[in-house]
């Protein structure tokens, strides 16, 4: 008889809760006063969960179509502007090809960038273009080029001094959209840094050297929060641990898709994701 997986179950429900709270504050809440409205952030909540949702698990059947035995997934629940840090699966045995490598780190960031776009097609259509009234302290999130291509096709040309205020299901598929490009850094063991790894092999470590000295550059000038990924890569290690049969080719499809997995890295990448004025 299996075990119910209490852990797992309680920081989803944890996460559902804070993800919960923080759509109702896009849904233009005020939880203090009228705390019986947090419903009103199901949208926002339903759309981020079923995008992570999405990500890990296929994470975990293509970890188990390879026989690596895997976690479920950890939700990580946070008091931030998402609502949480997102999730992550555990790997508990070591990866045996570079094909499987393939399958078990392009999955995830494809599938999750699948979601997002269909989370972002419909928080457009809901979205409003209104005239901007920004003060200072006001939050603006950055545009990666899917984002913009979208809003082009859904909504069209925004007016100079006009913005479009996201619908709460736009938000998570824009958060989507910038989750996914974070997983696809070709860094360490990223999920990017597994793609990297069974594309070029060896060569991964000085890409991963090349790209931690890029977010530090960025970071001190640009954006702060690449400061802090590029310490975290530091501290978690750049480098990729070998495969047991690194001697076995990447075939030609999971080449395919890890050139298609790059793309998706650029579409979904923004260098200020978020600018305070």
């Amino acid at each position: 008889m299996k075990k119910i997986p209490f852990l797992h179950l309680a920081l989803f429900m944890l996460t559902f809760g804070t993800t919960l709270v923080v759509g109702a504050l896009y849904a233009g809440v005020n939880i203090f006063d009228e705390p019986i409205l947090v419903y009103k952030g199901l949208p926002f909540s339903s759309a981020l969960l079923l995008i992570l949702l999405s990500h890990e698990f296929s994470h975990y059947i293509a970890s188990k179509k390879h026989r690596v035995k895997a976690t479920l997934p950890y939700f990580i629940p946070a008091p931030t502007l998402f609502g949480t840090f997102g999730a992550v699966i555990k790997m508990k045995s070591p990866i045996t090809t570079k094909n499987a490598l393939m399958d078990i780190g392009a999955s995830g960031p494809i599938a999750g960038f699948v979601v997002s776009l269909i989370a972002a097609v419909i928080g457009l259509h809901f979205s409003e273009v209104v005239e901007m009234t920004m003060s200072e302290g006001s939050m603006i999130f950055g545009d990666s080029l899917v984002f913009i291509g979208l809003t082009k096709v859904i909504i069209g040309t925004v007016p100079e001094n006009y913005d479009v205020l996201l619908h709460p299901i736009g938000v998570a598929g824009w958060i989507g959209f910038f989750v996914t490009a974070l997983n696809l850094l070709p860094v360490g063991q990223l999920d990017g840094g597994h793609i990297a790894y069974a594309l070029f092999g060896k060569r991964h470590t000085g890409l991963s050297v090349v790209l931690i000295g890029c977010m530090t550059i960025v970071g001190l000038f640009h954006f702060t929060g690449w400061l802090f990924l590029a310490f975290l890569m530091l501290i978690l290690g750049f480098r990729h641990p070998p495969i047991i049969y690194s001697e076995i080719p990447l075939d030609r499809k999971r080449k395919i898709v890890g050139w298609v997995a790059l793309v998706i890295f650029i579409v979904t990448f923004t260098p200020v994701p978020i600018k305070i004025l």
